[in-house]
């Protein structure tokens, strides 16, 4: 069964957002198209521009009955009780008069799927795209170079790569470790359903060792899948992440090059890691070496043994990390959440900073 929907609305400008993007009024057509069996569906939406040309958009509608969005493809959705939202992607949002773009998302239900009486389409209210001359700070911590994102998410540009899903990264302005934003990212299960914002500004100067510090609150405890929520690039590792996260309900990192990981999950070693508090803001610093390879860990301002790598192989610890010479040379930093299996969390992010010396918390 197939029902089709396309209407034209006119959304107001002024729309609720940060106060570094712009807004404009946007017109659209939007052509709601289902396919449904007995208890779930898809639909294909086609959102065509009949305004002036925008560089992002939204549209959002509200069901009538008890649908529920289980995944999305080509846009970021989100659903609350009925209310729908989706989002344009960073290589969908730019539409021209009468350019179109479409997105899926397939679903549950019982009883009646009706098709949503109304859409309301608009532009999306985000920061732009990282500038070319970044407007870190540089007087936080000696020469190290910081963001509260209390001037939103200029320096940064949110991302996720080969796929995405429900995945959502946004600042907060209820929530902060000081000041009074912060970065929040809404990490759902499911590879595809990762989201980061990512900066190559904030390394600044920083070229062989960088210390790197941030605070960060989260809602639910690490699971025993293996999760990331920072993610750095390593030009001298084939272009491969140093992914830092958990696993086995702790802190660990792990090189995406060769799935190694520090502490080795051995039952020994997950206990010389630690567990990352939830319900409370919480300081994380670590230290990258280019030149030797080593690595050290701090939670709260204490050095955690089982995220010491020391150059020197340990059993439990790093033996397996160093089983072939490395000596990364990052180019980025991303911050967000990916699950490669269970593992949903929100978390919120402030007061980043990264120099070439211990920053502290």
């Amino acid at each position: 069964m197939k029902a089709l929907l396309a209407m034209a609305l006119l959304v107001a400008a002024g729309a609720v957002g940060l106060s570094s993007a712009a807004r404009a009024a946007t017109t659209c057509d939007v052509a709601y198209t289902v396919n449904q069996w007995d208890t779930g569906f898809t639909a294909d939406v086609k959102v065509t521009n009949t305004g002036p040309a925008v560089t992002s958009w939204t549209v959002s509608w509200t069901f009538a009955g008890n649908q529920q969005i289980t995944s999305a493809w080509n846009a970021t959705v989100t659903q609350t009780g009925t209310a729908v939202t989706a989002a344009s992607l960073a290589w969908n949002g730019a539409l021209a008069t009468g350019a179109s773009a479409s997105f899926g998302f397939q679903g549950t239900y019982s009883g009646t799927n009706a098709v949503p009486a109304a859409f309301t389409c608009g532009p999306v209210v985000v920061d732009p795209a990282p500038s070319t001359s970044p407007t870190f700070d540089t007087d936080c911590l000696g020469t190290a170079l910081c963001d509260g994102f209390e001037s939103g998410l200029g320096n940064w540009a949110v991302t996720t790569p080969d796929c995405s899903g429900a995945g959502t990264a946004a600042i907060d302005g209820t929530e902060a470790h000081t000041g009074s934003a912060s970065l929040r990212i809404a990490g759902a299960a499911g590879y595809c359903n990762h989201v980061f914002v990512r900066s190559t500004g904030i390394l600044g100067a920083t070229t062989n060792v960088w210390y790197v510090r941030y605070w960060v609150k989260h809602t639910t405890a690490l699971p025993a899948a293996h999760v990331t929520a920072v993610a750095m690039t390593d030009a001298n590792d084939s272009g491969k992440d140093l992914r830092f996260g958990g696993q086995n309900g702790a802190l660990q990192f792990n090189r995406a090059s060769d799935d190694a990981t520090l502490p080795e999950q051995s039952p020994a070693g997950v206990a010389l890691s630690a567990p990352l508090p939830v319900d409370t803001w919480t300081c994380v610093e670590f230290k990258i070496d280019g030149t030797d390879g080593t690595m050290e860990t701090w939670l709260n301002g204490t050095s955690v043994p089982g995220l010491l790598e020391d150059g020197v192989a340990t059993h439990d610890i790093d033996s397996q990390w160093l089983n072939r010479t490395w000596r990364p040379a990052l180019t980025d930093l991303k911050l967000g959440w990916e699950s490669y299996g269970d593992g949903a969390d929100t978390l919120w992010y402030d007061d980043v900073a990264v120099g070439s010396t211990r920053n502290g918390c």
